[in-house]
């Protein structure tokens, strides 16, 4: 036999040596699912795309509109207003990273892992923000109405800051994580993505179910309830009272309690049903149809949801006689030929814009019933 022979041979015998020494306890025998969702990503490269430019540009004109009259009519020296604004700025930012998953969506990320961690950082703060802010606008309304003397001395600009900046921090805290974890990397398949990447599988785990439970407990059940004790408190006060316009604001604050459980709740449903499967993944293994069809409901509910989020300002303002009569003014300024199909109260207006921020609850419900 040559050496060659020989040296071949030694490498067998090494090679088989390698093989035999196994553990036998790190064989795997089961099968491994792997769900390809060929049909869930063409639905969300299709349709998702479309929904975010829509949300993007209802966005920015609502939006957009509402910051223009606080600036053109209002003054930020009042409670109502300096919450208002800043719900619009932080739809705007959540709005602004729209454009960008869209664009995602369509093909892959090519923006960098710089903007893959500030978009996806403007997006989870914006979003959070929003709802925070939402709440605490509700919250505000609670006081002011059902505490009226009492709010009247701690109702000040100092206050509106402080809670502002307390949201704020909040939406920041909760929104860290995605500078940490979010990465650029090559998928063979899909080319470069902008996920969530650089730790181990169950560390990924753990960090997504977090999210989760964080959605769905701190950002969806807790102002729910809050929306709904405020607003329940509030409709028991106008009840009790002699206001003219009784019906029609409690017809209001029916609307806007079942709008925002009918926009926030399936996609809060969907989160937690999510998080439910990614836990029984490594017990019962996943199951491809559950997981599309919890895919496909979440791209739909959570457009729902979004778009609520991005209108919001204006459902919470142009209800209300005072921005109404303001956009009149703006729009009959702009167009001088529907000045006569537009019919302006200045007295009113006048009177609107006098009143003080700590007037009687039935004058502050006949000014603000836009809550």
């Amino acid at each position: 036999m040559s050496d060659d022979d020989d040296q071949y041979q030694d490498f067998l015998d090494l090679l088989n040596a390698t093989y035999d020494t196994t553990d036998p306890s790190y064989v795997v025998s089961g099968t491994v699912k792997i769900c390809a969702k060929e049909y869930v990503n063409k639905f969300g490269a299709k349709f998702i795309p479309f929904f975010y430019y829509v949300n993007f540009l209802l966005s920015y004109l609502g939006n957009g509109l509402v910051l223009y009259i606080i600036y053109k009519y209002e003054k930020l020296n009042t409670v109502t207003n300096i919450f208002l604004l800043n719900l619009v700025l932080s739809n705007i930012l959540f709005a602004s990273s729209f454009p960008f998953w869209a664009m995602y969506h369509v093909s892959e990320w090519s923006f960098g892992v710089a903007l893959c961690k500030m978009v996806s950082s403007a997006y989870f703060i914006g979003f959070y923000s929003s709802i925070l802010f939402l709440t605490l606008m509700t919250f505000d309304r609670y006081l002011a109405v059902v505490h009226a003397v009492t709010a009247a001395k701690s109702r000040k600009k100092t206050y509106a800051v402080i809670a502002s900046v307390a949201v704020w921090c909040i939406s920041i805290v909760a929104s860290v994580k995605e500078l940490i974890l979010r990465n650029v990397y090559t998928n063979p398949v899909h080319g470069q993505m902008c996920e969530e990447s650089g730790f181990s599988a169950s560390t990924m785990k753990r960090w997504l179910l977090v999210s989760y439970y964080q959605q769905f407990l701190v950002f969806f059940l807790l102002p729910l309830f809050m929306v709904m004790y405020c607003y329940i408190s509030i409709t028991v006060r106008i009840l009790s009272t002699r206001m003219k316009e009784k019906c029609r604001a409690i017809k209001l604050i029916f609307v806007i309690i079942f709008t925002f459980f009918a926009c926030w709740t399936p996609y809060n449903i969907i989160i937690l049903l999510r998080a439910v499967q990614i836990s029984n993944i490594s017990e019962e293994g996943e199951s491809c149809s559950v997981s599309e069809k919890l895919d496909y409901a979440l791209y739909v509910t959570r457009n729902i949801a979004y778009l609520y989020c991005c209108i919001s300002p204006v459902f919470y303002t142009f209800v209300g006689k005072k921005f109404q009569s303001h956009f009149k003014r703006l729009i009959t300024k702009k167009i001088p030929c529907l000045q006569r199909h537009i019919s302006l109260s200045s007295q009113s207006t006048r009177t609107t814009s006098q009143r003080t921020p700590h007037s009687t609850y039935e004058n502050w419900t006949h000014i603000h019933i836009h809550i």
